[in-house]
């Protein structure tokens, strides 16, 4: 049976702005029936990195907030440190950065939460089947909420070609030690003839992981297995190619163990759990990254389901059938119906993360949309 996605493009209006759509879009999710009066309920975004511009506007958020509180409950903002060193790798810096990027309780009405604690081991461990694991250690706050509302900003991603819904709870609701064990068979190698040696690896490499060795008269960069987190960010810095990951190998298990995650967070909140993903600025990578890029397609519009896979597929259908942004980081794929992400990321295969998903029982990939103003 599909499962119903709502979608509302961007047009607005004097009669109707792109808030108000908001709005009337989280309406059709019947949250009055799912949320209840005092509960406490966890409002799951990406604040972004310091230096990124393309994550949700918090005006958009406002409108859920206001809504949650119509309602009785009590929203709060949360998100988990990250695994890398940067802007949110531990509490403080990281409402520091949702402070600048306008996540604050003056604009958005809620105050701001981040879910794992000061250093990103407050955690409590989940216990659920799964192929790769058998427990899984998840951000505490997220465990200990009533609700969740997961607000999503979907775009590229270096490891799993996109970032939708169920990234933003499966890696994004992990604690630090649930992100490193699903990263844990990411490797990034070295490719000695790639390399010469200009170190701009080195001074990414938040996690001082890459060094500098002599191989003759050459400098050679070399990634120490032991240092390294798995993150990927450094595959994205090197101009000569030279960083490689074992694609067909390592990149389906990554997929896999995220599914597994986000299955595992909604293990006790699959009813209590909603999803509203923003097809806006959608940029080549994540939003992890200090910088926004140019967006790939054009604005589309905003989705709502309580659905995570369908909602992800419905994502990657109307991205995929969108011109593509001829200036952006596309190799190709300008033309409607063309696959985006494979243009980007020509060695991921994206559908295995849904067909996993589906597998996992975490949602069906048929869907049926209604459009919503």
């Amino acid at each position: 049976m599909p499962s119903t996605v709502y979608f509302t493009d961007l047009t607005a209006s004097w009669k109707k702005s792109v808030p108000a759509k908001v709005t009337e879009l989280f309406e059709m999710l019947d949250p009055s029936h799912i949320f209840q009066t005092k509960e406490l309920i966890a409002v799951k975004l990406h604040f972004g990195e310091s230096g990124n511009t393309a994550h949700i506007r918090p005006q958009y958020v406002r409108k859920v907030i206001d809504r949650l509180k119509e309602l009785g409950t009590k929203p709060f903002l949360t998100d988990t440190n990250t695994l890398y060193v940067g802007s949110r790798t531990e509490a403080y810096s990281h409402l520091v950065t949702a402070f600048e990027n306008g996540f604050n309780r003056e604009v958005t009405g809620a105050p701001a939460i981040i879910a794992d604690g000061l250093r990103g081991n407050n955690q409590v461990v989940v216990r659920a089947d799964g192929h790769h694991f058998q427990e899984y250690h998840i951000a505490a706050d997220i465990c200990h909420a009533d609700g969740l509302v997961v607000l999503t900003h979907f775009k590229g991603h270096e490891l799993s070609s996109f970032g939708g819904a169920i990234k933003n709870i499966g890696m994004g609701c992990a604690s630090r030690e649930g992100k490193l064990s699903q990263h844990s068979n990411i490797s990034p190698k070295v490719a000695p003839k790639k390399c010469i040696g200009c170190e701009e690896c080195v001074d990414w490499c938040r996690g001082g992981a890459i060094s500098i060795r002599r191989e003759g008269p050459q400098k050679k960069a070399f990634i120490n297995p032991e240092s390294c987190v798995g993150c990927a960010e450094c595959i994205l810095t090197c101009a000569q190619g030279a960083i490689q990951v074992q694609w067909n190998e390592s990149i389906p298990v990554f997929m896999e163990k995220m599914v597994e995650y986000a299955a595992a967070v909604l293990k006790e909140k699959r009813d209590k759990s909603v999803f509203v993903t923003f097809i806006t600025d959608v940029s080549p990578l994540c939003d992890c990254t200090p910088f926004s890029d140019r967006p790939i397609v054009p604005g589309l519009g905003i989705l709502a389901s309580r659905d995570p896979v369908a909602i992800d597929q419905a994502a990657v259908d109307l991205i995929n059938a969108a011109p593509g942004n001829p200036i952006s980081n596309l190799q190709g794929a300008f033309q409607p119906g063309e696959d985006k992400f494979k243009s980007l990321f020509p060695d991921i295969e994206w559908s295995h993360q849904l067909e996993y998903a589906e597998q996992m029982g975490l949602g069906t990939r048929d869907y049926e949309m209604k459009t919503v103003g």
